[in-house]
């Protein structure tokens, strides 16, 4: 395939899910040879966005997605890409209209990363029952309208009926990048000790990531006599009752929470259970992170995603939502039977970098 112009857009650059996987995906293209271009509508104020070779990127200070409207309509007329590839929904829906009004030829594919059921509405004239009829007038133009998971792609066909054209496509997770972070040192004692049962989890320090579940499933587990530790990650709103939380289960010398890292795979690599306590998801992406780092898995069960990245059990433990009883459970299986890494291998397959780009690209008709 000849080098083509192609951009990736995202809403927003933090340290989470989707921006993450745009980035991977910018620079994922870049190294298949394309001239990549990584538009970002706003960046948090802390951070920057790192440098991938080949990728430009263009931050358009829009906290509004709203707000990416006419700067986008600027770059289709100007830069004319062949490809545009866009993530969540309300960015596809006004990429789209820029694409219609400015009648540009690119292909152009349109990723959903979070449930529609809380994106889009039955009832008439609110925000989202607006949203959702604005997303069916310009989904003719859409080349492909993707999700992240098969059951996300059943929940969009509930919602806008059998016919919607939305199929999965998964993000990329497994690079050679990734495993070379995975197999690189710590130094921080914690993971340095194999003597005691180590638990980790990522993510940001949010009510829906289920943390405070987490952290009273490690009380289960220390009253029924294990001596595990917890790792969590990440950083965001949640941290003071986190921490208060801790103290009032007097977990103080069992449970950490070190903020943001930059490398969370090699400290993966050196724990036994990675913990997923999520309400909800669209696709865990640090779920195949901590399985591609050799990390024994538990998940709770919540819409979407844990269930078929982890086929049901094959690879992984899943739990209810929200019972820090059945999480602790789930952590003790996982420590005492772990799932081998040979088996792990195989949950990984599917987000190989070179196999996600075929699929995109087959979808478009490139």
């Amino acid at each position: 395939m000849n080098p083509l112009t192609i951009a990736v857009v995202t809403p927003r650059y933090a340290v989470s899910g989707v921006p993450l996987a745009q980035w991977r995906f910018a620079a994922a293209l870049a190294q298949a040879g394309h001239h990549v271009d990584l538009i970002i509508g706003n960046c948090d104020s802390d951070l920057t966005v790192p440098a991938a070779p080949g990728v430009a990127v263009r931050i358009l200070d829009k906290p509004q997605v709203r707000g990416m409207f006419l700067p986008l309509c600027r770059y289709l007329r100007r830069v004319r890409p062949d490809v545009v590839f866009s993530a969540e929904d309300h960015l596809n829906t006004f990429l789209l209209a820029a694409a219609i009004v400015t009648r540009s030829r690119a292909k152009i594919s349109g990723s959903s990363r979070v449930t529609p059921f809380d994106t889009y509405s039955d009832r008439p004239f609110t925000k989202r029952w607006l949203l959702r009829w604005a997303a069916r007038a310009v989904a003719w133009r859409a080349d492909a309208l993707t999700c992240v998971s098969q059951d996300m792609v059943e929940q969009y066909r509930t919602v806008f009926g059998p016919a919607t054209a939305h199929v999965c496509v998964y993000n990329i997770v497994d690079q050679p990048e990734a495993r070379a972070r995975a197999a690189e040192p710590v130094d921080d004692p914690w993971f340095l000790d194999r003597s005691v049962p180590l638990v980790i989890a990522a993510g940001t320090l949010a009510p829906w990531k289920g943390f405070a579940d987490l952290i009273a499933a490690i009380a289960v587990l220390r009253d029924q006599g294990s001596a595990a530790r917890l790792v969590i990650l990440g950083e965001g709103p949640s941290r003071a009752e986190l921490e208060a939380l801790v103290s009032t289960h007097d977990l103080g010398e069992r449970v950490r929470l070190p903020g943001r890292v930059a490398n969370p795979l090699k400290y993966f690599a050196h724990s036994d259970v990675f913990a997923l306590s999520s309400h909800v998801e669209g696709m865990p992406n640090v779920l195949v992170e901590a399985m591609l780092a050799g990390c024994t898995p538990v998940a709770t069960d919540c819409p979407t995603g844990p269930r078929e990245l982890l086929q049901g059990g094959r690879y992984g433990y899943l739990v209810p939502v929200a019972d820090p009883s059945a999480l602790a459970a789930g952590i003790l299986a996982a420590l005492d039977r772990p799932i081998a890494p040979a088996v792990l291998a195989e949950a990984v397959v599917p987000f190989e970098q070179h196999s996600v780009i075929a699929r995109h690209f087959a979808l478009i008709g490139r």
